[in-house]
């Protein structure tokens, strides 16, 4: 990051995930080990071998926003505005005439709107185009999330879209630091967001044989670094921060929750789908994160990983963390939220680095679960099964998306 005078720092954050509406539910979870993912039922699966997900199953738009603007809105943009609603709430910030052109929003998407596209393409078929939904267009860019939160909040700042695949959520903080470090603004809505579930989706992760199969417990089925993981689990979700220079927030009175010490951003330039098979790419952008925030990797007290419980993914994340860290990856804690939430692609990493935050904040490690059957090639100390209470000063949150574009974020708990 350029202009390291500029302190970053986190003073608020919203989350709607599989474990909830709230931080404090999301959390709680995340520590008792326990798994939002369940039976698909936002689409038919019965053409197709992968039947679970973590849905965020006690969203209701209407408690967030008006009925009017919901209901032109896709999914992926609804939980955007919620989590947007409740990080605002949580740090305190005021928005009147005066400051809304110094604040911005980024937001890390996949997607878009693939279940309002699905949709209107059944329309298209079945009934004709002039039939389609007038609101089609604008429910479907993968930009609209960001457009929506700018819209409903009166946020005339800096704003943006990062469409990085799986990585976008983690990029898109990183780069709401940015923006904020090089003065452009002096706060920026931060985070990502996805709702893709639908048979669109689904057929088209099923046929690259991307989800998991898993025909047991559902709560079961995301097996991160498991010798018997199988694929990832789909998910939805989103979750924004308050991102802002640290002198504005002291200025205003805010809680500071951590520091945004650095990111780094690569690519494996390998392969559309598949990882880099030596970690090299993952490894990348975790030292240039490090050289970002200026720390050696021995300042690491834990790491969120991407764990998707893909075969090649996790294998090649744990390699890339060997290849940045060398013995120091023996020694840190590592654990993967999506053994819990499902893998909500552009809105993972920004839900996981709520998590981060937490971390930090209760000096508590959340656990990868389901890990029974530890692979031997993943050989790393991924915190099984049960969380654990350790100082946590530092983390680095992990995230790697199709097409080898991978993100990685450094946070500090903050002092002045």
């Amino acid at each position: 990051m350029t202009n390291k005078g500029t302190r970053v720092v986190v003073t608020g954050m919203g989350a709607i995930t599989p474990l909830g509406n709230s931080i404090d539910d999301y959390w709680s979870s995340l520590v008792r080990g326990e798994s939002g993912i369940g039976p698909i039922t936002q689409a038919d699966t019965t053409d197709f071998p992968s039947k679970i997900a973590g849905e965020a199953s006690d969203f209701d738009p209407g408690e967030f926003m008006d009925p009017k603007e919901h209901k032109r809105m896709a999914r992926f943009s609804q939980l955007a505005v919620a989590a947007a609603g409740l990080a605002i709430e949580d740090a305190g910030l005021d928005l009147d005439n005066s400051n809304r052109d110094r604040i911005g929003v980024v937001m890390g998407n996949g997607v878009g709107g693939f279940p309002t596209m699905e949709d209107n393409s059944r329309t298209l078929i079945s009934r004709g185009g002039m039939k389609m939904s007038p609101y089609f267009i604008p429910m479907i860019l993968p930009n609209m999330a960001a457009a929506n939160v700018s819209r409903l909040y009166g946020l005339t700042g800096y704003t943006s879209t990062i469409v990085t695949a799986c990585a976008a959520g983690t990029q898109g903080i990183g780069e709401a630091a940015e923006i904020v470090r090089r003065g452009a603004t002096d706060v920026v809505l931060g985070g990502g967001c996805e709702a893709g579930i639908c048979e669109l989706g689904l057929g088209g992760f099923n046929i690259i044989r991307a989800l998991s199969r898993y025909e047991g417990d559902p709560t079961e089925a995301s097996r991160p670094f498991d010798a018997t993981r199988d694929g990832m689990v789909p998910a939805e979700g989103a979750a924004l921060l308050v991102i802002e220079s640290m002198e504005h927030a002291i200025n205003r009175g805010a809680t500071i929750l951590a520091e945004i010490l650095g990111h780094g951003v690569s690519s494996d330039a390998y392969h559309a789908v598949q990882p880099d098979r030596d970690g090299s790419g993952a490894a990348r952008a975790i030292r240039w994160a490090l050289e970002d925030a200026g720390i050696t990797a021995d300042e690491v007290d834990y790491i969120n990983a991407h764990g998707t419980a893909t075969p090649m993914n996790d294998l090649a994340e744990t390699l890339g963390i060997k290849a940045a860290f060398g013995e120091q990856a023996y020694k840190v804690p590592i654990s993967a939220t999506k053994s819990m939430t499902g893998h909500a692609l552009g809105g993972a990493g920004a839900v996981e680095a709520v998590a981060c935050i937490k971390t930090i904040l209760e000096n508590e490690i959340h656990p990868t679960i389901n890990l029974h059957n530890p692979d031997p090639e993943c050989d790393l100390d991924y915190v099984p099964n049960v969380s654990r209470k350790q100082q946590v000063d530092t983390v680095m949150s992990n995230s790697f998306g199709f097409g080898g574009q991978n993100a990685c974020l450094i946070l500090r708990r903050f002092a002045e």
